[in-house]
């Protein structure tokens, strides 16, 4: 059996980021090693990722998101709505916005301490709060920085 001080081996990463390290005292050793265990690291790895992990392992084929809405009794909203006739956009929300755990997020514009000005939506939970969100800003010059409305101005 090769030691964990053997002068061969090999590493390699698993796409959940698992590491999976043979080794052996020569290259016919490495081989045979490789050979043989091949396809039982491979399984071992797969179900230990999953059951860490709490996910399907990559060897079951993914569900559809229609399926896993329909697992978790919920619905699927359409994000990319069509244009309307009248030019604004079919099932859009009036007002755009962000939510996170603590409620919907306050939407701020306002000029940095540096000058610029920034955009972004905020936590409303209490300030120093340890569960507070970090704040969401908007990139400048993106769709959605010239489409900002604000709650508040500072």
């Amino acid at each position: 059996m090769a030691s964990t001080e053997a002068p061969i081996s090999i590493t390699v990463k698993t796409p959940a980021g698992s590491l999976v390290t043979v080794r052996a005292e020569h290259g016919e050793d490495l081989d045979h090693t490789i050979v043989n265990a091949l396809d039982a690291i491979k399984s071992a790895v797969t179900e230990l990722e999953a059951a860490v992990k709490g996910v399907i392992p990559v060897t079951q084929a993914p569900m559809a998101p229609q399926q896993i809405a329909a697992a978790l009794g919920a619905s699927i909203i359409d994000n990319n709505p069509a244009p309307s006739a009248d030019g604004g956009w079919a099932g859009a929300p009036a007002i755009g916005g962000k939510t996170c755990p603590h409620g919907k997020m306050t939407a701020i514009q306002g000029t940095g301490k540096d000058g610029r000005m920034y955009r972004g939506y905020f936590c409303p939970a209490q300030k120093g709060a340890f569960d507070k969100c970090k704040n969401i800003y908007v990139r400048a010059g993106t769709p959605e920085w010239n489409t900002f409305i604000a709650d508040q101005v500072k």
